[in-house]
């Protein structure tokens, strides 16, 4: 039961930074495609810098044992036609499946029809399941990570992504300044 309440409590402290960062407005969201607005790119590099080198550090400095998190299986063509049906329906809704539920908190209509959608997919892969199973278990690649894939050692895997991230949050800071 404390997990379940540790858990909610995190799910609603990301709701509200999602919500306070603007996030549930499918506008602003859209305005990532446009190249006008990019505060999901911010937040979104801004989360994934903090919890990889959290990982990296912890497990630096022996506080668990990084090595024991789950990295899911990678199956390539499934995963790749779920990317595109994910993209389609982000362009075309302004929200994520995060970003919905906030925007559906919010009261916004686009959020509703968007969990809608959510849902009705889930369903109809769900009940498809039998038939598309042999698609969904093809091209596997067991679980893949950026270390594995290039063969560099992790702690310099780590320092080029925190390069790239911090590089790419700098350029977008000086790209907001201008007039």
């Amino acid at each position: 039961m404390n997990d379940l309440l540790i858990a909610g409590g995190i799910g609603v402290a990301f709701g509200w930074a999602l919500e306070s960062a603007g996030l549930g407005d499918p506008p602003k969201l859209a305005g990532q495609f446009y190249l006008r607005d990019f505060t999901v790119l911010k937040v979104m590099l801004s989360a994934m810098l903090t919890a990889m080198l959290g990982a990296f550090w912890g497990g630096q400095l022996g506080w668990f044992d990084a090595g024991a998190f789950y990295v899911p299986e990678t199956y390539l063509l499934p995963q790749l036609i779920g990317g595109l049906v994910f993209g389609l329906g982000f362009v075309l809704s302004g929200l994520c499946p995060g970003t919905s539920c906030v925007a559906l908190a919010s009261g916004r209509i686009e959020g509703v029809a968007t969990m809608l959608g959510l849902f009705a997919g889930v369903l109809l892969v769900g009940l498809a399941f039998p038939a598309i199973e042999a698609f969904y278990r093809s091209t596997p690649y067991g679980p893949l990570t950026l270390q594995r894939l290039t063969g560099l050692p992790y702690g310099v895997m780590v320092a080029l992504v925190t390069v790239v991230a911090v590089s790419t949050l700098a350029w977008i800071a000086k790209r907001e300044t201008r007039p």
